[in-house]
This record gives structure tokens, sequence and C-alpha cells, in this order.
């Protein structure tokens, strides 16, 4: 590539990333996954006729969206003040008081049907609030069904045009109609079957996985500094695998209940991991300047690294472990162990993998191109990468430190 060409391709770069980044940090929030929330469903027949739900909603995303749809203003002050004070049993109490209100914004939103025939909803039991990362209600509802060989579960709560969040998941676990096993729904597919098939199952969770990778900002920008950082596609490929085996592990363990690690610990760990891997490559410029491609003679070990590739392997695999606590947040699931719920994380995670791998495919090779083509240029395009990646980690770590 001529002189001339090659400066302008860097002068081109570095404007391209100097306005990524002035898109990405007005809204490069602390959450990079956005305001969203989880409901959880778990789905069962105590008899005959009879299909009884028990609800986990989001305190106060409950409380401010049954009162606006209601109407009911004093739901609101009241429940926004036991929330603000931390007090659960007062949360219980104003759910209980103004249960008509709660229960109608509800079942105005979670159906379930038998046979096609709509089923009566009534509440059994009290309310009871449980502390995840933030307070979650209870509400068990009994629905009596006609006769009938099939039931259909339908979530459409907290839908995007209330305002609050987005995305919202509803997580669904059931022992029904003789068939055990978990369904996701969101807006798109806000409904499942219980003679839905496995392949059906699988697709949904699959879904969810990919949609959470691709959706979720910090793993993304993670996974280009990996790419960027790496010299050869045996780096990359390894960097990749100790990344998935080590938040593999993590994400199943936390999402089965077995680790609990509070959100507000691991988000900040997340931004730093992306801040650490993507500096990790420009010190590597900075050090060996137009060598930062070479390997160390001295490699000769395993998978032929040489000593900055395995520092670099341990650094990703550390991160992963922590990266894996992301993943089961996001999902939002944290129940006891099952090996229905397990199967779903395992596809959850196979969908997680499958963008991953799908995105160094086609990001890599171009690098490998572009080196070829021209060293200096591929050292220009990582290193004003990892400048930007490293950039908007440190932004969001300092944002999900202080809050």
């Amino acid at each position: 590539m001529p002189p001339a060409l090659r400066r302008s391709a860097a002068g081109a770069l570095l404007v391209l990333v100097l306005a990524t980044l002035t898109v990405l940090l007005p809204w490069g929030s602390a959450q990079a996954h956005g305001f969203s929330s989880t409901v959880f469903a778990d789905v069962t027949s105590p008899e005959t006729g009879v299909v009884r739900v028990d609800l986990g909603l989001e305190y106060d995303l409950l409380v401010v969206s049954a009162a606006e749809d209601q109407e009911d203003d004093l739901l609101f002050q009241e429940g926004t003040a036991a929330w603000e004070d931390g007090d659960l049993p007062a949360q219980a109490t104003v759910l209980r008081e103004h249960s008509d209100a709660v229960v109608a914004y509800v079942t105005d939103r979670f159906a379930v049907t038998a046979d096609g025939a709509a089923c009566t909803p009534s509440v059994h039991g009290d309310y009871e609030i449980e502390l995840r990362d933030v307070p979650y209600a209870h509400l068990v509802l009994d629905y009596d069904c006609p006769a009938a060989d099939a039931h259909e579960v339908t979530s459409e709560l907290f839908p995007d045009d209330e305002g609050y969040v987005k995305d919202t998941k509803t997580v669904v676990t059931y022992d029904l109609d003789l068939r055990e096993g978990s369904a996701a729904l969101d807006t798109e597919n806000p409904s499942f079957s219980t003679h839905q098939s496995s392949a059906e199952r699988f697709w949904e969770f699959f879904r969810l996985g990919a949609e959470h990778l691709y959706g979720g900002l910090d793993h993304v920008l993670f996974l280009v500094a990996l790419i960027a950082g790496s010299r050869r596609l045996r780096e990359v490929v390894l960097a990749a695998t100790s990344f998935t085996l080590a938040h593999s592990v993590t994400f199943v363990l936390a999402a089965l209940g077995l680790v609990d690690v509070p959100a507000d610990l691991v988000e900040p760990v997340i931004a730093l991991s992306i801040a650490v891997v993507a500096a990790w490559h420009l010190v590597a410029l900075w050090r060996r300047r137009g060598a930062a491609l070479d390997i160390e003679s001295s490699s000769g070990g395993h998978f032929s690294l040489d000593r900055a590739g395995w520092g670099r392997l341990g650094v990703v695999f550390c991160f992963g472990l922590v990266h894996g606590l992301g993943f089961a947040g996001a999902l939002g699931i944290d129940a006891a162990w099952s090996w229905t719920l397990l199967w779903s994380l395992l596809v959850f995670n196979v969908g997680i993998e499958t963008v991953q791998l799908v995105l160094i495919a086609v990001a890599f090779p171009l690098l490998v191109l572009l080196r070829r083509r021209s060293p200096v240029a591929a050292l220009w395009v990582t290193g004003l990468v990892s400048a930007g990646v490293a950039v908007m980690g440190l932004v969001w770590f300092v944002q999900r430190v202080l809050g």
C-alpha cells in the first residue's frame, strides 16, 4: 500500500473510531444490557382442572406499572416509599392492601388457556417478597380450567410501550399435562403450549442466548478486544475457548443458584475486563512497536504459545468466570438444581457461543488479510480499535462503581 494511501486509510480509521465513540458514549450506560426485567413463572397442576402459577415479579416495576394501569396513586406512593425504605414486610403489606389493582394488572397480561378455552384466575395464598438483586414479589394464581389435553401460557407483562423497561423475558418452568420443561417468552414469542416440541423449546433458549450476546454491547466489545489483540488464529481460538469454558462454569452454577455474587460487584469487573484486555494489546504495541505482532522465539511450550500468549490466556480465563455471572444475571434465573432447567441453560449457552464464533469467523480473517497486505495499517487498526474499546470499558467501570 503506497504511503499516501496508508496515511489516508489510517486517518479514515481514526475518524471512524472517534465517531463510533461519539455515538456510543451518550448511551453507553452503566448497565450495557439496558434496563430490562425477568418474570419467573412456575406452572403446576395441584389437582384436576386447576393450573397453579407462582409468579415472581420485580417489585418496584410491578408497583409503578399496576399503579399507572389501574390509576391507583396510593399504590404508587405507598409502594415506592416501602421500596425506598427497603422494608420487605411493608412491601408485602402494600401489595395486599392494593391487591385488586395488582391482580387486575397481572391477569390482564398473563393468561392460561386449555385447548383454546380461557381459564379463570383467582389469588391463592398471600403475597411474599423475595430479595434477589432487587426485591421480587411472589403472586400465586390458581386458574380454573376446563378439561383439556394441552394448556397454553401467554405472558405480556411489562411491555415496552409502558416505557419502564425493554425486552422483558418470562422464564417458565412447568410440570403440566404429564410433561416437564421450560420456556422463554418475550415480545416476539409471548406464548407456548405444553405440547410444544423439543425442537421448539431448543430454538427459544438458543435464540435467547444469541440475542443476549448480540445485544450485550459489553460482551461484544470484550470479544472485539480479543480479536484485535490476537496475533494468530491459534491465539484467538484458544482465547475464545478459554473464555467459553470459564463463563460456562460460572454461568450454570450461578443460574442454578449454587453461586451467588452481587451484580454490584460483577458488573464493574466485567467493564474493567473490557478495558484490561483492550489495554493488553496497547501495551504490547507500545513496548514492542512494529514487532508487536511477532512471536517470541522462546515459545515452544504447549499450543506454541509464548509467555505473553499464556499470560493473556490466563487473564481471559479469569475474566471469563466473571462474565459467566453476568450472563446468568441477565437471564435472571436463580433456582435450585434441575436437570430440565440445566438443559435449557446449556442451550442458552450454545446460542451465546454460536454468535461468538460467527463474529470471530467474520472479523479475524479480515484482520489477517489486512496484516498480510499492510502490517503497519493493521497495527493502526488494532491499536485504534483497542483504544476505543478500552475507553468504553473505563467509562462503564466508573459509571458502575458510582452506581
